[in-house]
């Protein structure tokens, strides 16, 4: 199995308070050609299919919509607030700078096919580890969203950039050289899995570009063409 497209499912019923969802998904259509397009479904949510890079430029296109309704939300609730000052007491200093920091903290958001991401996490994860930023990573079936978070006031929004730039360039990198080849289980049994799984492990020292993901039903095999294809002839 090749890394070059993949399924989503999109939520956007978010934007039901400011758009039409039809012409909303209309939008996102002309916007990425290359994406395929579910029915949109009454609770706002729709497939979509695609190369990830058509996918995450999907993405960015609707942050960017996102992050324009909550400056206008932000704007509203600021003329609400300067009214409801003058009946707050005054807050201690520190705790007042550190409130609007937090308030401020930069984030950048990427989307990476899971798999890669796991491959990524294992062999390459100094980019995970960079210091001054938080970096979190929600799952959601073949999609992880990757959110990377300023830690302090030293990093900024540059280099938590910096970092989402890294890690698209090791995704993008990694997709034209990865694949996966997935070992199903015939039987649903315990031994069988636990038979499978010391299986994989013993030949791993042989093969260690190669990345075993276990599942209750199957165990994702993930490396280049040439071990993948060793390595699951090898355990069947």
């Amino acid at each position: 199995q090749a890394f070059l497209s993949v399924t989503s499912i999109l939520n956007v019923a978010v934007f039901r308070d400011h758009f039409v969802l039809e012409d909303l998904v209309g939008e996102m259509k002309k916007q990425s050609p290359a994406l395929s397009f579910g029915p949109l479904q009454p609770d706002g949510q729709i497939a979509v299919q695609g190369p990830f890079p058509a996918l995450r430029v999907l993405r960015e296109f609707l942050l960017l919509k996102a992050k324009s309704l909550s400056e206008e939300d932000k704007k509203e609730a600021k003329s609400h607030q300067r009214t409801r000052r003058k009946l707050q007491e005054p807050r201690d200093a520190t705790e007042t700078r550190n409130s609007t920091w937090d308030a401020h903290r930069e984030k950048q958001v990427l989307v990476l096919d899971t798999d890669i991401y796991h491959y990524m996490r294992h062999f390459f994860p100094s980019p995970f580890q960079a210091k001054g930023v938080v970096i979190s990573g929600v799952t959601d079936g073949d999609i992880t969203t990757v959110c990377i978070e300023d830690a302090g006031r030293k990093a900024g929004a540059a280099h938590g950039l910096r970092v989402k730039k890294t890690i698209e360039n090791y995704s993008v990198a990694l997709q034209k050289v990865l694949r996966k080849e997935r070992l199903c289980f015939r039987e649903h049994s315990t031994g069988e899995k636990l038979r499978y799984k010391q299986l994989c492990e013993g030949l791993k020292p042989h093969y260690p570009n190669i990345l075993t993901i276990p599942y209750d039903t199957h165990i994702d095999v993930v490396g280049s063409s040439a071990d993948i294809f060793k390595f699951t002839e090898q355990v069947r």
